[in-house]
């Protein structure tokens, strides 16, 4: 078996040296296809007993049991340190030490914060859904009061998520963001549209577009005041080899994005 340490990734980005984050790909675990090889869910199908064995692995690299979360498409944002098993939320928020951050994506993008101080971490779930509702953001801005830093001690990594080339919405998507930009200022509101590219028609004349989820991501957070923004040169939906495509291949497993003060 493939040693979990050459499977991982780690974020590009200017941290302080007590951050630590651990991105885990398809490879590397005891699952079968579907899932090969390391799905890290328990709520896609894989047998439990198989995702068991898998987080145990995972668990030699961190320093604690990371925070499972329900992920359910929303802006919730708990604290990573709460004791309630599995809450629902997308998100998790600390300024403990060894507490672990987690969120699990194929396909969603997912976002890993702290500041330059290195004294407070969250990792963010953010579909579509999420996104429009402002769980960047919110998650942001909950760093903020936390460690009572500057919108410019904030760093942000965006992590692997469906690429611009491969992540289709429909008109419905697109006027929902426009929505949301247009008390933004005009400025806000063209950033925003050219993050879709129209690309087809559906049999009942609907436009289809091609939406670029990082950029959406970028454009939010700058609205905001937070520009310190890495990542986002990942695409899981054409990278079969290294990620799970919920977009892709339907019944898959999930990576977990991770964080934590060191």
């Amino acid at each position: 078996m493939i040693p979990l340490s050459q499977t991982i990734i780690q974020a590009d980005w200017d941290a302080p040296d007590n951050i630590r984050t651990l991105i885990t790909t398809r490879m590397g675990g005891y699952s079968n296809p579907p899932y090969k090889s390391f799905n890290l869910a328990m709520h896609v199908g894989d047998d439990p007993q198989t995702v068991e064995q898998n987080r145990n692995r995972l668990g030699e690299l961190l320093p604690s049991e990371p925070k499972w979360l329900n992920q359910i498409h929303s802006s919730r944002i708990i604290d990573a340190a709460d004791i309630e098993p599995q809450p629902d939320a997308d998100g998790s928020i600390t300024t403990q030490k060894n507490t672990v951050s987690v969120v699990m994506t194929a396909d969603c993008l997912p976002a890993l914060i702290c500041n330059r101080q290195g004294s407070a971490v969250a990792a963010l779930h953010a579909g579509w859904r999420g996104l429009l509702e402002g769980i960047l953001e919110q998650g942001a801005e909950q760093l903020l009061k936390l460690s009572a830093c500057q919108k410019d001690e904030v760093l942000v990594w965006l992590g692997p998520a469906i690429g611009p080339n491969y992540f289709e919405v429909g008109e419905d998507v697109r006027q929902a963001f426009l929505a949301r930009a247009r008390n933004k200022g005009g400025y806000h509101y063209e950033l925003i549209d050219q993050c879709f590219s129209e690309q087809t028609k559906t049999s009942d004349g609907q436009n289809k577009y091609l939406a670029d989820i990082y950029q959406l991501a970028r454009v939010r957070l700058s609205a905001i005041g937070v520009d310190n923004v890495s990542g986002g040169h990942y695409c899981t939906y054409s990278e079969a080899d290294k990620f799970y495509s919920y977009r892709r291949d339907g019944v898959t497993g999930r990576m977990a994005n991770m964080i934590w003060i060191d």
